[in-house]
């Protein structure tokens, strides 16, 4: 999917290396407390001394234990040592959302979400702390809380709610999977960070609702299928804001733009306010989990690899099914049903499905037009499969045949892409590939003498023009993820990023040759920055001509 080039704020945008989190220590002191059945005390906010045992996980130790990770290099080997997270069992009942009891299809033992382990949720939420902890070294107070709010559930029309998708910064730190929801992490008093205590605040169980709306988990859910210390009917929070008020040195909450409007108005904007008159501060902790989630791990780079491969799929028996005329909508169709049908939850994004001069508007989602014969579709779409997302590009001939000036185009932007997927390795920039995607469009604009005689000169400007977008974005759980970070930032392993070169011509635009104008051609690619070559997600999605046509071919 297409984004400007001004992706990120230059004042906002994150520009440092991501630090990799040091080991918490090997030991805690803390004693366990009771049990915690739904509604049957207020939390102990405090903290009561708890004995803890640690056990040490590997990344490698964390690959096995997940699902098909070959082609996928861990970009570190460092041992973390975390608490061993007791063991609870999840209730013999359907939960808010899939738990390995009631889809093992689906969940492991011991996974919050598909391929995602509690131990690496654990782990995500120790290394916010860590950032946390380096963040807070030159303040007074010591004690921190993160607070961070699910999504509400938005309503179509009265009564007709939208399927439900979780806050997805929320997700990342708990897969809790539930609307108007508080997720917190406390530090420990006389603990240094990242020391910390994570609970849960969740909508309680109420036969009436979920008569309507399904299952929910409840506190005791909750806990047991997150790994979260502990979890609380919701309404208890009102418990702890005097804490967060007076108390806390410095609450990490994204106050400017609340994900759960209400919750906001219930609960935060009261701390907010206090905050504002007194020495304690409050401060966004957004950026520094896009920090974090910069970063893929094998498990979620598999689940990446699951959904650029079934895209991929749903590519191919697209362009299959392609014969002209045909209706734009019908490609949507088809796609969509074939993602689906091959596990994707849901698609990504609005697909933007283009014949003929309409793809050279960059968003169209309209979708709603015949294709004729002898003109391209340019397909753009993707599908998210266990909260990670897809995003490619490809554009064919509906007939089949690439015409002589569709194959020209075609080629150079085929060409192009194909140098800038060279480059995604260590130490460059998507920057640094946007400058040379300019250069290398410009040179294929003269080579193909597409630009008038007046024209000629300015290379990189009409490259500009002609290709008006990045040349790609990082991609995770969002499609344009870690919008703050800046594109500026050095490559590292790890990183996801697409790569969608473009050369779009209207058809009323004089200074280019005729025979080029009203044609546009996207190629967009998924791919992870490894120590080596660059791991391709999106692969298995026929792009080069012969192969494009061959399979229209089939289909006609």
């Amino acid at each position: 999917m297409v984004t400007s080039k001004c992706h990120s704020s230059p004042t906002s945008a994150w520009t440092g290396r991501s630090a990799g989190a040091p080991a918490p220590p090997t030991s805690t002191t803390d004693t366990p407390l009771p049990p915690n059945p739904e509604g049957q005390r207020t939390p102990a906010f405090q903290g009561g001394p708890r004995t803890q045992r640690c056990a040490e996980i590997t990344q490698s130790e964390q690959e096995e234990a997940s699902r098909g990770k070959q082609g996928c290099t861990p970009s570190s080997q460092r041992r973390f040592s975390l608490q061993l997270i007791p063991e609870r069992k999840i209730p013999s009942r359907y939960l808010g959302q899939p738990s390995p009891f009631t889809h093992p299809h689906l969940l492991r033992p011991g996974e919050v979400t598909p391929g995602l382990s509690q131990v690496e949720y654990a782990l995500r939420r120790h290394k916010l702390m860590t950032l946390i902890q380096k963040e807070a070294r030159d303040q007074s107070g010591t004690d921190q809380a993160v607070v961070l709010l699910s999504n509400p559930t938005f309503y179509m029309s009265n009564d007709i709610p939208y399927v439900f998708h979780q806050d997805n910064n929320f997700l990342y730190l708990c897969g809790f999977q539930e609307p108007d929801s508080i997720l917190v992490l406390q530090s420990l008093p006389g603990k240094e960070l990242p020391a910390h205590k994570a609970m849960l605040f969740v909508p309680r169980r109420d036969p009436s609702r979920e008569l309507w709306d399904g299952p929910r988990s409840g506190a005791d859910g909750a806990v047991a299928l997150t790994g979260v210390d502990e979890a609380f009917p919701l309404e208890e929070f009102k418990h702890l804001v005097p804490k967060l008020k007076a108390e806390t040195s410095t609450v990490w909450y994204d106050w400017s733009k609340p994900s759960h409007a209400q919750l906001h108005l219930d609960f935060m904007k009261p701390v907010t306010e206090a905050k504002a008159g007194s020495r304690n501060r409050v401060r966004a902790v957004r950026q520094l989990i896009q920090r974090l989630r910069l970063i893929k791990s094998p498990s979620e780079i598999a689940l990446m690899q699951a959904a650029g491969r079934l895209t991929s799929q749903a590519f191919v028996e697209t362009m299959f099914a392609s014969k002209a005329p045909v209706d734009e909508a019908f490609l949507y169709a088809k796609f969509e049903f074939e993602c689906r049908a091959r596990g994707a939850d849901i698609l990504a994004y609005p697909p933007v499905v283009a014949g003929g001069n309409r793809s050279n508007t960059l968003h169209y989602v309209k979708n709603n037009q015949i294709i004729k014969d002898g003109e391209l579709v340019l397909l753009d779409g993707g599908c998210e499969t266990s909260g990670y997302v897809s995003d490619i590009t490809r554009t064919w001939p509906v007939n089949g045949r690439f015409s002589a000036a569709q194959a020209e185009l075609y080629e150079a932007v085929l060409d192009v892409q194909k140098a800038c997927l060279a480059l995604c390795r260590p130490g460059k920039s998507l920057e640094d590939i946007y400058n040379h995607m300019l250069a290398l469009i410009g040179q294929k604009l003269q080579e193909l003498r597409a630009l008038s005689s007046h024209r000629a000169n300015g290379t990189i400007k009409a490259a500009r023009k002609y290709c008006p977008h990045h040349v790609g974005h990082y991609l995770g759980m969002d499609v344009h993820d870690t919008p703050d970070i800046s594109r500026s930032l050095p490559l590292q392993p790890g990183m996801v990023v697409t790569i969608e070169p473009g050369i779009y011509v209207p058809e009323g635009d004089c200074d280019v040759s005729e025979r080029f104008r009203g044609l546009g051609v996207r190629i967009e690619d998924d791919v992870v920055v490894t120590e080596g070559s660059p791991l391709i997600l999106s692969a298995d999605c026929p792009k080069e001509m012969h192969h494009v046509e061959r399979i229209c071919d089939r289909g006609s």
